[in-house]
């Protein structure tokens, strides 16, 4: 496990089991993304999670195909991951599996110097997004990218939130479900933490919007729309003390 602990706009590491695939993308994203700074390179799963607890890199260079544990395997370690992912392959079969996953964008091995390019300025984009923004009185609203352009909705009206693949499904109280361009994990690092939890790698929902919660099989909370919501089993114990932090202020 190599380490460099430079300053950069998008921090970053890579996770590749061969030394080569490690060694070259370095050197190419120093050579061509100044955008990007390297602050270590793992060889396994195992060293990248040590370098993520390390770090807290704001995105991930990331092998599939690594012994014991694999690109997948890694990213199943992360419920609510603060990281961006670019999966970085010799085998393009794995590209839906990667979008499902929650990859950000993929790269095929060798690396074209363009396509890596484009996919830092994507990256740029994720990171830069400021989709928040307050009235006067403080109101919180949310802009949502549109065909004509974009709507801005009050946070209180959205009751969940939901991946599939790389875009969302915001569930109004209206009734209504718009379908956005945008990773889940975007929205997490949005919206007010007072008001939302990811209680599952594919939900986040509205506190507020709570129905009633159930464990006699599993664990779900059913929403005001009628809607049942999975909680994974990491996320009981951070469910139950911040929904009674939140009925204190209703």
């Amino acid at each position: 496990m190599e380490l460099n602990d430079s300053p950069s706009k998008i921090t970053a590491i890579i996770v590749d089991d061969e030394l080569f695939g490690r060694e070259n993308l370095k050197k190419i994203i120093e050579t061509y993304c100044h955008e990007i700074e390297i602050l270590g390179t793992a060889e396994s799963a195992v060293s990248a999670k040590k370098l993520v607890q390390l770090y807290n890199p704001e995105v991930v260079f990331l092998d599939i195909n690594m012994p014991v544990l694999d690109g997948f395997d890694f990213l199943e370690e992360y419920d609510d991951k603060k990281f961006m992912v670019v999966f970085v392959s010799a085998h393009e079969e794995y590209g839906i599996k990667a979008l499902k996953a929650g990859a950000d964008d993929y790269l095929l091995k060798p690396i074209n110097i363009k396509e890596l390019k484009q996919t830092i300025k994507k990256l740029l984009i994720i990171k830069d997004k400021k989709v928040t923004v307050k009235s006067e009185d403080e109101v919180d609203k949310i802009m949502l990218p549109a065909a004509h352009g974009f709507d801005v909705l009050l946070i209180d009206n959205i009751i969940r939130l939901e991946a599939e693949g790389c875009y969302t499904r915001v569930v109004l109280k209206e009734g209504k479900n718009v379908i956005v361009s945008r990773t889940l994990k975007d929205f997490e690092d949005t919206v007010p933490k007072e008001k939302f939890l990811r209680v599952h790698k594919s939900h986040l929902i509205n506190l507020k919007h709570i129905k009633d919660y159930s464990r006699l099989s599993g664990n779900f909370v059913t929403m005001t729309d009628g809607s049942k919501v999975e909680i994974s089993r990491r996320k009981v114990s951070e469910f139950i003390q911040k929904i009674k932090t939140v009925l204190k202020t209703v």
